[in-house]
């Protein structure tokens, strides 16, 4: 991956190079059926929850997971009943060091992107992952 290389290493590495497609989003009022649902579809593991430029939340596959566990109507609650709003922002510029730092500090496996009051992104722990994955087998 000659496209995400640093110059003093994978650690350095903006995390704002790690941003690929569009965030997926569902409205508030969505069912955590719905959620599931495109969570399956585009394969990820997470979803901004709102409908205006900065996200209301998020729901992660952990909130599925924790809905059915309590025994939640899925086809009834929303995506915002279970969205947690607290949400961890980093500036695009931010390395991938600072970002894994961020995560560990606040138990945290997803972090949104972005930069004056616009969102371009979300990082996970599997996408900074990958990028020490990819420096190592460069090496």
């Amino acid at each position: 991956m000659s496209d995400l290389a640093a110059p003093n290493g994978p650690h350095d590495l903006p995390v704002g190079a790690l941003i690929g497609d569009e965030v997926a989003r569902v409205p508030g009022h969505a069912s955590l059926m719905d959620v599931a649902a495109a969570l399956t579809e585009r394969e990820i593991g997470i979803l901004a929850v709102g409908d205006g430029d900065l996200p209301d939340g998020v729901v992660s596959e952990r909130d599925i997971v924790r809905a059915v566990a309590e025994g939640r109507d899925l086809t009834t609650t929303t995506a915002m009943d279970v969205a947690h709003t607290e949400l961890r922002w980093v500036d695009p510029a931010a390395t991938v060091g600072e970002v894994a730092r961020e995560m560990m500090n606040n138990w945290v496996r997803h972090v949104l992107v972005g930069s004056g009051g616009s969102m371009v992104g979300i990082v996970s722990a599997r996408d900074l992952i990958g990028v020490y994955a990819s420096s190592d087998d460069e090496s």
